[in-house]
């Protein structure tokens, strides 16, 4: 470090200002990943403790988290590398500091080829395998051809056996993938693919003004004719905080894809506040039931899932009545993957995905290009696009996504960004939507949201926003009330019926959770007095794409 005890003089001191200032930046360039792609500072941010004002965010910051009103013991995340981008993801790892800084490139990644074709979990494989065979017949089998299983499970929802299985000897990927599949008890095989998390005070206002997400969505105005109660939505994600004061009194059904012991991570815990936050910040469905279904690790540099962990929680979400799945995550087009959203689609059950934050120059990325899924892109508060979202003709609809106030694990909250958030708002409208017509099937749903879309692109549909930024006014005003019960709709042929157990277990879990969250609540100070603030980028830097005749302004 260098200290300047005193510069003297009305010339020297700009000159050493702007020699320190260059010389900290190569320091910070010095240290960066070689492929870091954002600039991070630490920001000021001063929230007062009842209605907190949304500092101005400036884009180039990157991920961040603030314990503290005043900003103190300021935590800084690292930057995105390029795998980061591609992957959508920029969360999850933060690292102690008072200051920090990365270079700078613009949104998208030239090396994204690079990265989606390693976007699979060396040295394993996925293969559908005779669903008649035992443990111990798949495992001679696995032997036989050098492999080692790590499990295999029946999935209901796609009628077929799928077995994890671990390369042993030194084979490629491919080599054991060509061998295994000429076996008669195996009927495919694809790599095990990896997916990366793309990451109010009550009365009148319906919430805290920082959200500027709520008059852009016309949420106080929609939640004067539903609130998504009784709608159940499965939340595929990282683990969320379930005694958060922002989900007091909500119905969250916990479920683990990974069977891990990780602590509730601030992606997914902003996503579920993205539906359901109803205290302080208000979600686009606050009444609505989540089936909050963990199926990405955070033990690793970033949380990640894979292929056989996607279809594990595609299976419980199917199994535990979910109307809407949200999936905010993305990876490379799946085999298996999409046959798990085919049959999703086949039992009428809505689903929405993050249309990723891999930039403009990125291919589709799944599950969101898939055609039975509403992929969402994300906006500003002055409905400029995320300049790291995704285009294509395959993206449905857009939301806000940038520089979110949202709750992060621990009873604080973050300011995050990423087309992960604009998918969960857009689950949220669904919801409502359903709430309003029960019998309304996925395309109908796609129908109605799209339609009320506001346009704020090229006329018409485009490859930024899809048919515009949502509006869930528009839309449930769109949607005659029916009297059929969301649950009696829901309860329609080839869905498969809980079984008493899982009733009761689901139940027991509900109650714990109750339970848990009126004694946190019981040492809550009223309202949001006392409430402690974080902040974390969960996931992108607040990049905008930019637009001279529109200024830099708060929400």
């Amino acid at each position: 470090m260098i200290r300047v005890d005193a510069v003297r003089g009305s010339n020297i001191r700009p000159v050493m200002v702007s020699l320190l200032a260059v010389l900290s930046l190569l320091v910070g360039w010095g240290n960066s990943p070689a492929l870091a792609q954002s600039a991070m500072r630490s920001p000021s941010i001063n929230i007062p403790s009842r209605v907190p004002t949304m500092p101005r965010i400036d884009p180039n910051i990157a991920g961040r988290a603030v314990t503290g009103l005043n900003g103190n013991n300021i935590r800084i995340q690292p930057s995105c590398t390029a795998a980061d981008r591609d992957n959508g993801n920029c969360s999850g790892q933060v690292a102690t500091g008072s200051n920090g800084r990365k270079s700078t490139n613009k949104p998208g990644n030239v090396s994204l080829q690079t990265s989606l074709g390693s976007r699979a979990i060396a040295g394993e494989i996925v293969a559908e395998i005779d669903g008649t065979l035992s443990d111990a017949q798949i495992d001679a089998l696995a032997r036989r051809h050098g492999l080692r299983r790590i499990g295999s499970q029946s999935f209901e929802l796609i009628g077929a056996t799928i077995g994890l299985f671990r390369i042993s000897g030194g084979k490629t990927v491919e080599a054991a993938s060509g061998e295994f599949a000429g076996d008669g008890s195996v009927r495919s095989v694809q790599p095990n693919f990896r997916y990366i998390l793309q990451d109010q005070s009550a009365g009148l206002s319906g919430g805290d003004p920082a959200q500027y997400a709520l008059s852009k969505l016309r949420l106080p105005q929609a939640h004067t004719l539903a609130d998504g109660a009784n709608v159940t939505i499965a939340v595929i994600d990282s683990g969320i905080d379930l005694k958060h004061p922002e989900f007091a009194g909500v119905t969250i059904t916990p479920f683990d894809a990974l069977d891990s012991k990780d602590r509730p991570h601030t992606h997914g815990t902003g996503v579920a506040g993205a539906i359901v936050a109803h205290v302080r910040l208000m979600g686009s469905a606050p009444a609505a039931h989540i089936l909050a279904i963990r199926a990405f690790g955070t033990s690793g540099k970033a949380p990640e899932s894979t292929s056989f962990a996607i279809l594990k929680a595609f299976d419980l979400a199917a199994a535990h009545g979910a109307r809407i799945v949200n999936m905010s995550f993305a990876g490379p087009k799946d085999a298996i993957v999409g046959r798990g959203l085919a049959a999703l689609a086949a039992r009428n059950i809505v689903m929405v995905a993050a249309a990723g934050n891999a930039g403009p120059k990125s291919p589709p990325l799944y599950p969101a290009a898939d055609p039975s899924v509403m992929a969402v892109s994300a906006t500003d508060a002055q409905d400029r696009l995320f300049a790291a979202s995704n285009r294509g003709s395959y993206i449905a609809l857009a939301a806000p996504g940038v520089d979110l106030f949202l709750p992060a694990p621990d009873d604080k909250y973050q300011i995050t960004s990423g087309t992960s958030f604009s998918s969960a708002y857009i689950s949220g409208l669904a919801a409502l939507v359903l709430q309003r017509n029960p019998a309304l099937k996925p395309d109908e749903v796609r129908a109605i949201l799209m339609k009320t879309a506001r346009d704020i692109g090229p006329p018409g549909p485009d490859g930024q926003f899809g048919a515009g930024e949502a509006d869930a006014f528009a839309a449930v005003s769109a949607v005659p009330a029916s009297s059929m019960p969301v649950a009696a709709a829901s309860e329609r042929p080839g869905t498969p019926e809980m079984s008493q157990a899982t009733k009761d277990q689901s139940r027991d879990q509900s109650k714990d959770q109750s339970k848990d969250q009126s004694k946190d609540q019981s040492k809550a100070e009223p309202e949001t007095r006392g409430l402690p603030m974080a902040t974390m980028a969960a996931e992108k830097p607040a990049e905008r794409e930019s637009r001279p005749d529109v200024g830099q302004t708060k929400p």
